[in-house]
C-alpha cells in the first residue's frame, strides 16, 4: 500500500489503491485544491498583491513540506477545480515543471513537454488576449527558467556518450525542441509585440509611464506582454552570453538604462542577473572599467539588502551569484587595476576573498595563469553548444567544449597582456622617460619596446556599444619622437556619492540618538 502525506501536518498517511511508494499524479490533496483554486480567483480578480503572496510564499511551503521529492499533481487532475481554463492550466504547468527541475532530474520526454509548453504560453501571450496582470517575480521567473531550460537541455543533449537507443530516437524525432532559433525567436517575438523599446522611448519624453509603475498597468489592463518583452531583453542578452556572442547581447540590453533604477531592480534575481551577465560581457570585451563599475554598484546593493532576502527561495542563488562576481571584479581589476573605481566597502571584502591571490596575478608567471584559469572557471555562465549532435559519428560528451573555448580566449587575452603590468610599473613612477632608458629598464631593445608599448595602447583602449574609442588605463602616454610622456588619469570627483554617505551616516546616528531615552 502507497504511501502519502497528511497535508495538513506534513506526516505520512496510506494512500489506498496504489502501488508501493509510487507517485499519483492524479492525487490532489485538499491543500492544493485550495491553493489553485484561490490562485486562479485572485488571477481572474487581478489581485498582484495575493497573487504574489501564493506564488511567492504558500507554492515553496508547500512544495517543502510535500513535494521534496516528487513532482506536484498533474495539470489534468487540477483543471476541473479551474473550470478547465486554458490559461491558468499553462502557467500552472510552468511551474509544474520549474517544481521538477529545481527538486528532481527531468526525463528526456518531460524536457521536450516542457519546451511545448512554454510554446503554447507565449503563444497565447504573442497572439491571444491576456487580460490578467501578474507580478514581475512570477514572469522574470518565465523568462528565467525559459533560458535555464534551453542551457540545460543544450548541455544534456551535448552528453552523448550514454545516451540510450531511445532517447537518440527521441532526439532525433524532436529536433526542434529547444532549438537555438526558436529560443531566440521566442525572446525576440515578446520584445517586438510588446512594443517595449519604444514605450521605454516614449517614457523619457513624458508620454509612458512603465519603470514609474514597475510595468503594471493601474487602469485595468495587462501588464504580461509589456513585461514579459522586458525580461525578454535581458534573457537574450544572457542567451547570446552563453553562446560567446558579447555584443550582440549588449545591443539588446541597450534600451534598458541600467544606470538607473528601472523595472529590472523590483526584482533581485532579475537584477542580479543583468549585471551578472553586462559585467561578463564587457570583461570579455575588454571593457573593463564598465565591468569594474557596474560589479562595485552589485556588489554592494547585495551587501547593503542581502539581510532581506534570506527567507527568499533565491537566497542561496544570490549569495552564489554573489561569490562568482567577487571573482569577476578580481579579474577586472588584476587586468585593469581601477581600485579607484570601487567603494571602500565592496575593496574590503574584496581584499578579504582576493586580496593575496590578485597580487600574485599581476606577476604573469605559470601560477598567475592557473589563478586566472581557476578563477574564470568558477565564476563564468555555463557556455552552450547549440547545434545538435551528428548521431552518426561516434557518441562522445561535448558539453565542455564550448567552455573551453571561452577559457582559452580569456586566456590567450590574459598573456597578450604579460608584459603590459611591467610597463604599466615605470610609466606610474616617470612622468617623461625617453624609449632608450625604457628598454634598457626592461632588457629589450628599442623596436620590441615600440611594439610593447603600441600593444599597451590597444589593450588599454576599447570600443564601447555606439563604436566610440574609450581608454580605460589609470596610465596613459603619448610619444614625442624618443620620448614618452606620461598622463596620468585622475578620476572626477563624485559629490552625489559623497553626501549620499553622509546622509545615511546622518539619519544613522539619528536613529541612535532616538533609541536614547533620556531620563
Amino acid at each position: 500500500m502507497a504511501t502519502s502525506y497528511d497535508y495538513e501536518d506534513g506526516q505520512q498517511q496510506h494512500q489506498p489503491g496504489a502501488d508501493s511508494l509510487s507517485y499519483d499524479p492524479n492525487f490532489v490533496p485538499d491543500s492544493v485544491k485550495t491553493f489553485v483554486v484561490h490562485l486562479y480567483r485572485h488571477i481572474r480578480e487581478k489581485n498582484v498583491y495575493e497573487i504574489h503572496q501564493m506564488y511567492e510564499n504558500s507554492f515553496q511551503t508547500l512544495s517543502d513540506r510535500m513535494f521534496k521529492d516528487v513532482p506536484w499533481p498533474s495539470v489534468d487532475a487540477v483543471a476541473p477545480f479551474v473550470d478547465n481554463d486554458h490559461v491558468f492550466c499553462l502557467l500552472y504547468r510552468e511551474m509544474w515543471f520549474r517544481h521538477l527541475f529545481a527538486r528532481l532530474s527531468p526525463t528526456l520526454s518531460q524536457r521536450i513537454d516542457s519546451w511545448d509548453n512554454y510554446c503554447s504560453l507565449f503563444q497565447v501571450v504573442l497572439h491571444g488576449v491576456v487580460n490578467m496582470q501578474l507580478p514581475n517575480q512570477w514572469l522574470w521567473d518565465m523568462v528565467d527558467e525559459f533560458v535555464y531550460q534551453f542551457q540545460s537541455f543544450c548541455q544534456y543533449r551535448a552528453k552523448m556518450k550514454n545516451k540510450t537507443e531511445q532517447e537518440i530516437v527521441l532526439l532525433k524525432q524532436f529536433d526542434q525542441a529547444w532549438n537555438v532559433y526558436g529560443v531566440l525567436n521566442y525572446l525576440q517575438a515578446l520584445v517586438e509585440k510588446s512594443a517595449i523599446i519604444q514605450i521605454l522611448e516614449q517614457e523619457k519624453e513624458g508620454l509612458e509611464q512603465f519603470t514609474s509603475t514597475d510595468g503594471y498597468d493601474y487602469n485595468g489592463g495587462s501588464n504580461v506582454l509589456k513585461v514579459l518583452g522586458y525580461f525578454s531583453m535581458i534573457g537574450l542578452l544572457r542567451v547570446h552570453c552563453l553562446l560567446g556572442d558579447y555584443h550582440t547581447g549588449l545591443k539588446c540590453l541597450l534600451p534598458i538604462d541600467i544606470s538607473q533604477q528601472g523595472v529590472y531592480t523590483s526584482v533581485i534575481g532579475s537584477h542580479i542577473a543583468t549585471i551578472y551577465h553586462y559585467g561578463f560581457a564587457n570583461l570579455m570585451l575588454r571593457r573593463y572599467v564598465d565591468a569594474i563599475r557596474e560589479f562595485n554598484k552589485i556588489l554592494l546593493y547585495i551587501y547593503k539588502t542581502k539581510q532581506y532576502h534570506q527567507k527568499s527561495p533565491q537566497y542561496e542563488q544570490i549569495l552564489k551569484k554573489n561569490e562568482q562576481m567577487y571573482a569577476l571584479l578580481a579579474i577586472s581589476l588584476s587586468l585593469c587595476p581601477q581600485v579607484k573605481l570601487v567603494e571602500e566597502t565592496v575593496n574590503s571584502q574584496l581584499r578579504e576573498k582576493y586580496g593575496e591571490k590578485m597580487l600574485r596575478m599581476q606577476r604573469y608567471d605559470d601560477e598567475a595563469f592557473a589563478l586566472y584559469d581557476e578563477a574564470f572557471s568558477y565564476a563564468c555562465p555555463k557556455f552552450i553548444t547549440p547545434s545538435a549532435p551528428s548521431f552518426e559519428e561516434p557518441l562522445v560528451n561535448y558539453n565542455q567544449d564550448a567552455y573551453r573555448l571561452q577559457l582559452k580566449l580569456f586566456l590567450y587575452e590574459v598573456k597578450q597582456q604579460q608584459l603590459l603590468s611591467g610597463v604599466r610599473t615605470f610609466l606610474k613612477v616617470y612622468s617623461t622617460i625617453s624609449l632608450g632608458k625604457l628598454s634598457t629598464y626592461m632588457e629589450v631593445d628599442e623596436p620590441t619596446i615600440r611594439t610593447i608599448l603600441l600593444t599597451y595602447k590597444h589593450k588599454t583602449h576599447a570600443v564601447d556599444t555606439d563604436g566610440k574609442i574609450t581608454p580605460n588605463a589609470d596610465v596613459d602616454f603619448y610619444l614625442d619622437d624618443d620620448m614618452i610622456h606620461v598622463i596620468e588619469s585622475k578620476p572626477a570627483k563624485q559629490y552625489g556619492d559623497y553626501f549620499l554617505r553622509q546622509i545615511f551616516k546622518l539619519e544613522g546616528l539619528m536613529t541612535d540618538v532616538d533609541r536614547i531615552k533620556l531620563e
